[in-house]
């Protein structure tokens, strides 16, 4: 949030703006230079390329968060009524749709180099963000019980949970001979994985294994997810292991549900 605050609002026009003279018109012509400014790709040609809707919509989310504790909305239909120009686009996140089955994650996995390998792994096996599996720590592995505990994430909630054997397995390996404090799954360098440093082995690897162009890394946790959905597994446990809510499963993924009951994980894991 500081971070967009820094690159979106501050030094903007909008930021000159006192809030009881914020209107609606004001909130407009800053979304509207929002989405022509072009996004900025992390390489070293300086290459930028036009801002995606779903990009719009992370952007805008934190301003309209912080105007909704200290603005009112005003009528609807009126000048006041600033909330309306903040509206996100509906239907904007088309990487939900797209799904990688267990032979294009094998792929995947087969494709991408040794030092990103094992993390590409855990997002083909695990539901989790992106994210959450990056700044996971040695600490954070329980090798006794096989249980995984996650910080506060985007949900808001610490959790833990317990991986099946072959998850296990791929776990105990990456902890071996190093400290609590150490990543789980690092770089060469020895630092964690991030945006800028897992984007470019992950697109070299989808290219390679063939599979469709808007490949993410936030594919994998979309397609395991689709997964224990359709083996049936509850969708209270997709949502707790997840990270996310019962409602949100149930929007995108509830009407995958097979009847056909599987140990989903164990299943998943063999990845």
């Amino acid at each position: 949030a500081e971070g967009r605050f820094k690159r979106y609002v501050y030094g903007k026009p909008i930021a000159r703006i006192k809030l009881t003279k914020l209107r609606r018109h004001h909130l407009r012509e800053w979304r509207q230079w929002l989405s022509n400014e072009p996004l900025k790709l992390n390489d070293e040609n300086g290459r930028v390329k036009t801002r995606a809707s779903s990009t719009i919509n992370r952007d805008m989310v934190v301003l309209r968060a912080a105007l909704n504790q200290v603005v009112a909305h005003g009528a609807p239909n009126t000048d006041l009524a600033w909330q309306e120009a903040l509206k996100p686009i509906r239907n904007a996140d088309r990487q939900r749709s797209l799904y990688l089955d267990r032979r294009q994650r094998i792929d995947l996995i087969s494709a991408t180099n040794d030092e990103a390998v094992t993390f590409v792994q855990a997002l083909c096996i695990l539901p989790l963000r992106v994210g959450a599996v990056a700044k996971l720590r040695v600490r954070d592995f329980d090798i006794r019980t096989s249980e995984l505990n996650i910080g506060q994430d985007k949900s808001g909630q610490p959790r833990r949970f317990q991986l099946p054997p072959d998850a296990s397995e791929l776990f105990v390996k990456q902890i071996t001979e190093k400290s609590a404090d150490q990543p789980i799954f690092e770089r060469k360098n020895g630092k964690p994985w991030d945006k800028d440093s897992w984007k470019k082995p992950i697109t070299e690897a989808v290219a390679v294994a063939g599979l469709p162009d808007n490949t993410t890394a936030y594919t994998m946790r979309h397609s395991v997810i689709t997964d224990l959905v359709q083996q049936n597994l509850p969708l209270l446990t997709i949502a707790q292991i997840s990270g996310t809510s019962i409602a949100m499963i149930e929007r995108h993924y509830g009407h995958l549900q097979s009847h056909a009951a599987v140990d989903a994980l164990n299943a998943i894991s063999v990845l």
